[in-house]
Order: C-alpha cells, then structure tokens, then sequence
C-alpha cells in the first residue's frame, strides 16, 4: 500500500464518518482492505481506490465496516450500569409511568451494550408498566445484524450474573442464548452515521455513547457532543468511554462519576 492509496482511504474516511486514521492505523487499514481487495478480485490498493471512488455509494459501507473497530462485551465498563441500577432507574421511578422513557446506545456494535442496559432496566424496575425505548445505532451494518439476532455463544454468556441469564433463552445443542423477546422487544436498531443527519424525533434521558470520539478530532468531538447534548432532556445522563473526557470540549455537561455527565445546558 503507497502512502498516496492510504492517504486517499484516510480522507474517505474522514470526509464520510469523521475518522481520523493516523500513520499509526496504517497496518490496520493494510490488514482489513488487503481482505477485501481479495474478494473484490482486485490485485492492489490502486485499483481498490479507484473502485472506492468510482463508486463509493455502494463500496463505501464496506470500506466502513472493514476499517471500525467492534470490540464489545456484556456490562462492559460495569460502574456504568452500577449507577444506572441505582442512581438513574430510581430517578425515573419517581417521575412515574407517564413519563416515557428513551435511551440511546450510539454505538451499539453486536449489540451486549444495549442489551444491558435493557436487563439492567428489567431487573430494576417493572418495565411493562413503562414506556421504554432503546434506540441503537451503529455505522457498521454487518454488527448491527448481529445485534437484531440477539444471539451470543454460551461461553460469552459465563461472565454474567447468574441471576441475568434468565434473560437468555438457552440452545444448548446450538451453542447459544438468545435474548428473550421481552427484553428484545425494547430495542431498535438503525444504521446511523454520526456525522450524517439524525432522524430522531423523541430526546432522550441517557445516552451512551462510549469508545466512539477516540476515533474523532477535537472539533469533531465538540461538534458531536453538541449535537448529543441538543438531543438530550435537561438533566440526562451521558456515559463516555473509560478513555475519553469531555475536559476542553464541552461545558454543556457536569461530571458527576468516573466517565458520568449530566446535562446542564
């Protein structure tokens, strides 16, 4: 791969989605398009580019989900759904049944974040008395099937607590557990480019949108985090990742815990 082919891939992808590959993700970008060079029959990076070019309305969510980063797990970052369970649900508690509830996992990948929130919810609260709705949302596509199935090797299973599995319908001859409909039933998952336009119409209480702006510059992050916050009701929670800050971009929110804001403006 020439420095002028990885320098084209770095403006698609910046110009597209926001991110930021450096020379530093040179050998990551080489790794995942060397793949799909192959299996477009191509022989080099030239000819890759010129076919992301000449037709980047199809080739570009491949390039997209080739080059994104979908590492997930279930309860990941667990003081997050900690302080959910006993800061955030009690306070929607007491605004009542009336009150809807929507929450937003912006980059949900294979789907374990929005999932656990969904059993957080269910173990904290009785959510068919609740108008709840989790929208999840990723730029890849082909995580965002995986997360509609539902479906997660038994063995990804084990690192739950014992009282959570019964949210899983169990195929042990499959090798799985599937999400149960009544947890299932509260998510919806849509492709969404950050940077594109959002068609939501309903803000949200919480909103996790963790490991995501590592990939962005700093007037990208500003110009996302503001956006966030417009989408959001005054006094929402919002959880970033365990290596991400919102020192220097935004005074829209408050910190109140390790990787915790609250809306303030």
């Amino acid at each position: 791969m020439l420095d002028e082919d990885f320098h084209f891939l770095s403006s698609v992808a910046f110009d597209i989605s926001g991110i930021v590959l450096s020379e530093q993700k040179k050998e990551l970008v080489y790794s995942r398009i060397s793949r799909r060079i192959r299996s477009l029959g191509l022989t080099n990076f030239k000819q890759y580019c010129e076919h992301l070019n000449a037709d980047q309305s199809k080739e570009v969510s491949f390039f997209l989900n080739s080059i994104t980063t979908n590492l997930t797990s279930f309860f990941r970052e667990s003081h997050h759904f900690e302080y959910l369970a006993k800061t955030v649900i009690p306070e929607l508690k007491r605004k009542g049944t009336s009150h809807p509830i929507r929450i937003w996992s912006a980059a949900c990948s294979t789907g374990p974040e929005p999932y656990s929130i969904a059993i957080t919810l269910s173990k904290n609260m009785p959510i068919q008395n609740y108008n709840i709705k989790i929208l999840a949302t990723d730029l890849d596509s082909d995580v965002l099937a995986k997360a509609k199935a539902g479906e997660y090797s038994l063995d990804d299973l084990e690192q739950l607590p014992k009282d959570y599995l019964n949210c899983f319908e169990r195929k042990e001859k499959l090798g799985i557990g599937r999400i149960k409909p009544s947890i299932r039933e509260l998510i919806q998952f849509n492709r969404l480019n950050l940077l594109g336009p959002w068609p939501m119409q309903s803000t949200f209480d919480i909103v996790f949108c963790r490991n995501v702006v590592i990939y962005f510059n700093k007037e990208t992050q500003r110009e996302l985090f503001d956006r966030i916050a417009n989408a959001m009701n005054d006094g929402a929670y919002l959880f970033i990742g365990h290596s991400e800050t919102l020192h220097g971009i935004t005074d829209r929110f408050e910190s109140i815990g390790r990787t915790i804001y609250k809306k303030v403006k």
